[in-house]
C-alpha cells in the first residue's frame, strides 16, 4: 500500500500494518513520520525497540535474530531497521524479501530510507515491502506550498499568521524544512496563541534558506526573478563556483532553444520535450516557459552566457554574478 504522508495520521488511527517504508530526503520529515509509526506501535502494545543500522558489513541474518530474541516478559518488538545508503545490496534484498513473505505476527518493521530514484523504486525488495505494509514516499513542499505548509504547522500550536506573514517565513526557509520548523517553534516560544501579525513574524524569524542550484533553474524557468535575485545572492555568499552556476542555467537555455526550434519545425510539445532530453517534473516547469519566452530572448540569454564564460575565464572585466542576473532578466 503507497501513502502519503499527510495520509499516516489517520492510518495509523485505524490500523497497523507490520511493515512500514519511509523514505525521502528531507530528514525533518522523514524523523517526523518515522516517529508516527514508533508511537503508533508502543500504543498498541509493540513496547520492546530495536534498532539495526545497515551500514558495510551488517550480517542481515541479524533482521531474523531480532524477531527471536523476545523478552522474559513476551513483548511484542518494533524493529527499526535503517538503511542509510538506500541500497541493501544482494543478500540484504533476498533478507527483506524473506522476511516480508514471513511478516511475523509479534513484530512490526520500520524501515527507514534517504530519498530513491525511479530505478531504485522500481526493485523488488522495495515491492515487496511495500505489498506487506505501507510504503510512504516523503515529498517536500513546494515554493508555492511552502505558506500553506508552514500555516498547518502554526495551526498546531494554536497560532495563524497573514498571508504576507506566511510568505516572509517561505522566503527566508527556502529548501531548509528542518529550520523552518525551528522558526515556527520559536513562534510559540515568543508568542502567546492567535494571530500573529507581519511585524511580529518578521522581528523573529531569521534568514536560514538554503539554496541550491536546482532553485536556481527552477526560478529561471518560471521567470521569478525575486527569487532569482535571491537564490544568485545566496549562492555568492556561500561561495558556490560560477562554472557551476553557468553550466545549471545554460543547461537550461540550451533545452529551451532546442524544445522552441522544435516547435518552431511543427514538432508536437511531447516531441519538443524529448529532443530537449526533458524528463520527469521538469516537463510542467518547461511547458509553462515554453508559452511564455521567445526565440529572441532564448538568443539574448544564450550570448549572456558565452559573455560569463568568457569571464570566468578570465577574458574581459565585468561581474560575473551581475551577468547571471542579466542572463536570468532575459528570459523573464
Amino acid at each position: 500500500m503507497q501513502l502519503r504522508a499527510e495520509q499516516l495520521a489517520a492510518h495509523l488511527e485505524r490500523d497497523l500494518k507490520p511493515v512500514y517504508v519511509v523514505y525521502g530526503d528531507e530528514p525533518l520529515l522523514v524523523i517526523e513520520a518515522a516517529d508516527a509509526i514508533r508511537a503508533a506501535a508502543r500504543g498498541r502494545g509493540f513496547v520492546e525497540r530495536e534498532v539495526l543500522t545497515a551500514i558495510s558489513g551488517f550480517n542481515w541474518a541479524d533482521l531474523y535474530q531480532a524477531t527471536g530474541n523476545l523478552s522474559l516478559f513476551g513483548d511484542r518488538k518494533l524493529l527499526d531497521l535503517r538503511i542509510p545508503t538506500g541500497k541493501p545490496g544482494r543478500e540484504g534484498s533476498a533478507a527483506l524479501q524473506e522476511y516480508c513473505a514471513r511478516s511475523p505476527e509479534h513484530a512490526v518493521l520500520l524501515v527507514t530510507l534517504p530519498g530513491l530514484d525511479w530505478s531504485e523504486e522500481k526493485a523488488v525488495w522495495l515491492k515487496a515491502l511495500t505489498e506487506a505494509g505501507v510504503a510512504i514516499k516523503i515529498v517536500p513542499p513546494g515554493l508555492a506550498e511552502l505558506p500553506a505548509w508552514i500555516a498547518g504547522r502554526l495551526r498546531r500550536q494554536e497560532q495563524t499568521a497573514v498571508p504576507e506573514a506566511l510568505r516572509f517565513i517561505a522566503e527566508r526557509v527556502e529548501g531548509n524544512l528542518l529550520a523552518a520548523h525551528q522558526e515556527i517553534s520559536k513562534l510559540r516560544l515568543l508568542y502567546p496563541a492567535g494571530a500573529l501579525s507581519l511585524d511580529q513574524v518578521q522581528s523573529a524569524v531569521l534568514n536560514v534558506a538554503r539554496y541550491d542550484l536546482d532553485g536556481l533553474r527552477e526560478a529561471l524557468l518560471v521567470g521569478d526573478i525575486a527569487r532569482l535575485t535571491r537564490t544568485l545572492d545566496g549562492l555568492e555568499q556561500e561561495g558556490e563556483a560560477p562554472p557551476l552556476v553557468l553550466w545549471a542555467l545554460t543547461e537550461e537555455v540550451r533545452a529551451l532553444a532546442t524544445a522552441k526550434a522544435c516547435l518552431t519545425a511543427r514538432q508536437s510539445l511531447d516531441a519538443a520535450l524529448k529532443e530537449a532530453r526533458v524528463w520527469g517534473p521538469r516537463q510542467s516547469l518547461f511547458k509553462r516557459a515554453l508559452q511564455r519566452v521567445e526565440i529572441p530572448a532564448i538568443n539574448t540569454a544564450l550570448e549572456s552566457a558565452a559573455r560569463i564564460d568568457r569571464l570566468v575565464k578570465g577574458i574581459g572585466v565585468g561581474n560575473v554574478w551581475n551577468e547571471f542576473l542579466r542572463l536570468g532578466l532575459a528570459l523573464s
